[in-house]
């Protein structure tokens, strides 16, 4: 039975096609960007959990983020709405990617026999200590388990 690694190198394949994409992690989102050679924008894949759902299936739940640095200037904030920073422009790219990995996703989910969640979207910013801005998105998927049997 192989479909947690399956599920991850699915991922980080759809990750690796990205144009936007510089890095790719996986594990405890706490553990996020701690590699100070990283480049950015990143994507970081966690899997929360994992239940046996039927005899048949198994459902995973996953959470993709996608972050990038803010770039703070150090001028005096004239523009109180949009301030002086990235922040904006990273929320918009780091969503945009999040919208094709998912897209691809629920294609490929279809094409292969594997069902989705609507996936939901929280905004993070200044996360960690590179000041990192992006989306974390979350999704069930449901996946067939052909690995093992239960009849015997």
């Amino acid at each position: 039975m192989n479909n947690y690694s399956q599920l991850l190198n699915y991922i980080k394949q759809l990750g690796e096609n990205d144009p936007f994409v510089n890095t790719i992690t996986q594990g405890d989102f706490d553990k996020i960007d701690l590699d100070k050679g990283q480049l950015h924008p990143l994507l970081h894949i966690q899997i929360n959990s994992s239940s046996f759902t039927t005899d048949q299936t198994i459902s995973f739940n996953v959470q993709i983020g996608c972050f990038d640095i803010r770039d703070i200037n150090k001028e005096i904030v004239e523009d109180r709405f949009w301030k002086q920073d990235n922040e904006v422009d990273n929320m918009n790219e780091t969503l945009s990617t999040l919208n094709r990995l998912w897209l691809n996703m629920f294609r490929d989910f279809t094409d292969n026999n594997i069902t989705a969640s609507a996936g939901s979207l929280e905004p993070s910013t200044y996360t960690k200590s590179k000041i990192l801005d992006g989306w974390i998105m979350t999704f069930d998927v449901e996946m067939p388990n052909t690995e093992i049997s239960l009849c015997m």
